[in-house]
């Protein structure tokens, strides 16, 4: 009689294949509910952190698609995150702008953190833009201060805990890729001369940023650790979108606002308080990238 048990020590073998935990024809059936109901084919998209969702209101004559009635999407949890896809004009520039992300703590996965993203590959995306709120590490940082990234440090990466982990699917990019320039150069050195034209240089920064699970703010020590490590502003977002953006081919920007200082008390409704404070100056910034993004980065024809 054979066993259900069978290798070292009775261990059960499982020949079962993992599965795609991104399947094609899934993302297939959500970017095509998007293509069908709208008639803007915008290369552009922006994800709006926390408290920075005003943005949409500057998005003309837009076609409003609610996370819960996108085959397959998430939902967003989140006070602050309004939950929608909005595809309409900004700046004469047609955009795809989600107002809400998602977050592993609020009990999703990476994987499905990121799967907004391999839509808008299969909806036409070419630049993504990311914004978020996050904390102050580098010392030198204030609240209210915009930092600029130009590099990260994906904490749950150390881990194996990373969006692309599973059976890779080709038809988005290679198994294996090289993430030495994930945030556009040519991006970065547009953002601080809008920040120039529009008066912020005092308060634009560059720097590294850093990633945490969430949903608690950082410890001292943990603060502690990440300064060492020459991290300068940390959130609970935004790493898993940029890699598989750039991972699937798609250019990306992102910047943080930093709305608190590590290692003093925060709460969530502060770090709203002062990403909506900034709003008004964030909503112009934001909408003069995608203007020369557009205009300088994007190829036509």
């Amino acid at each position: 009689m054979s066993s259900p048990l069978n290798g070292m020590n009775g261990l059960q073998i499982s020949n079962d294949k993992p599965t795609d935990p991104i399947n094609y024809g899934k993302l297939g059936d959500s970017s095509a509910y998007i293509l069908n109901n709208t008639s803007y084919r915008p290369k552009i998209a922006i994800i709006c952190g926390s408290g920075l969702g005003g943005l949409g209101d500057l998005v003309k004559n837009p076609d409003v698609f609610p996370y819960s009635a996108i085959p397959h999407f998430p939902v967003s949890t989140v006070t602050g995150h309004a939950g929608r896809i909005l595809m309409g004009v900004l700046e004469g520039v047609e955009v795809l702008v989600m107002q809400g992300r998602f977050h592993a703590y609020e009990g999703y996965k990476l994987w499905q953190t990121a799967l907004p993203i391999r839509v808008m590959k299969l909806v036409g995306i070419e630049f993504l833009m990311v914004t978020n709120a996050a904390g102050g590490i580098n010392k030198t940082f204030g609240v209210g201060d915009v930092m600029v990234l130009n590099d990260h440090i994906n904490l749950p990466g150390f881990a194996c805990e990373h969006p692309l982990r599973g059976l890779n699917d080709s038809r988005f990019g290679n198994r294996f890729f090289p993430c030495n320039n994930v945030y556009s150069k040519e991006a970065r050195e547009i953002a601080f001369k809008v920040g120039e034209e529009f008066g912020m240089s005092e308060y634009m920064r560059e720097g590294v940023y850093s990633m945490t699970g969430g949903p608690n703010y950082e410890t001292d020590a943990e603060v502690r650790l990440l300064r060492q490590w020459g991290v300068d502003a940390v959130g609970m977002s935004t790493i898993p979108e940029t890699l598989v953006a750039h991972h699937c081919g798609i250019k990306v920007f992102a910047c943080s606002l930093i709305t608190n200082k590590c290692g003093e008390e925060t709460n969530h409704e502060e770090v709203v308080t002062i990403a909506m404070s900034r709003g008004e100056d964030m909503k112009k910034f934001m909408a003069k990238m995608v203007n020369e993004v557009s205009n300088k980065l994007i190829k036509t024809g």
